[in-house]
């Protein structure tokens, strides 16, 4: 890789975005994290790691577009964008309110449209780019209770197949990943009971850790990743062989 590469992270704070923050620099990539509303857990991030943090509203086009503009300006080209920013506003259908649709395609799925319009241009004018677009296991199963986030992340594996088709002549892939449930506070916020329960049905016997997710993004996101795009992979321990 020539050194120095600048790699954006939506949702690069915590969790699954900050093993993939910390992979990137520590293979010697220039980050910068994006977060959308805990600012302590951004500057304690940034503290320990010494990844700068940026604190936008992904879903909206005009912030991602200021944004951007700023990091290009400090940091110059971003070549790589990892859309993992998420949110959870679960409910059946039944109950579920437009806020709750709205927030989380908001959020999940329009987030990635804006991030990959703002640096597209950039990197048809440059002959490379990698796009990756964290979806999910429960987009490819459905989950009840999840109408919202199910859609949002469905739409994130076509939206990865058909941009990948427009980037492919331009040395620009794009790819997705599926995770299955990983141990971070998302999933951790589900009651015991449950948890137990989602465990039962993964065949290695344990949660997904945010390296494993981290470790995929890294294989996508190498120069010579280029014959590697529209695909997903599935990293859910056997829990759903899609």
């Amino acid at each position: 890789m020539p050194m120095g590469r600048l790699a954006v992270v939506t949702g690069g704070t915590r969790g699954i975005g900050r093993a993939i923050s910390v992979a990137l620099k520590n293979a010697g990539y220039k980050v910068v994290a994006n977060y959308g509303g805990n600012d302590e857990a951004a500057k304690k991030f940034t503290e320990e790691t010494g990844i700068p943090s940026m604190k936008w509203d992904v879903g909206n086009f005009g912030a991602c577009e200021t944004a951007i503009a700023k990091i290009v300006a400090d940091h110059g080209p971003i070549e790589v964008v990892v859309n993992n920013a998420g949110i959870t506003r679960d409910g059946v259908m039944h109950r579920m309110t437009y806020q709750q649709w709205e927030d989380v395609i908001h959020t999940n799925l329009s987030s990635c449209f804006n991030m990959a319009r703002l640096v597209i241009e950039s990197m048809r004018e440059r002959g490379f780019g990698r796009i990756v677009n964290i979806g999910s296991v429960n987009g490819q199963a459905g989950q009840y209770g999840q109408v919202n986030y199910a859609a949002a992340k469905s739409g994130i594996h076509g939206f990865t197949k058909a941009l990948a088709l427009e980037g492919a002549a331009k040395n620009i892939t794009v790819n997705a990943i599926a995770p299955g449930y990983v141990d971070t506070d998302m999933v951790r916020a589900v009651p015991p009971a449950v948890l137990e329960k989602i465990i039962a049905k993964i065949p290695v016997g344990r949660l997904g850790r945010a390296e494993d997710i981290a470790r995929c993004v890294m294989f996508l996101v190498a120069d010579d990743a280029e014959f590697f795009t529209g695909s997903t992979l599935s990293v859910n321990g056997g829990q759903h062989m899609y």
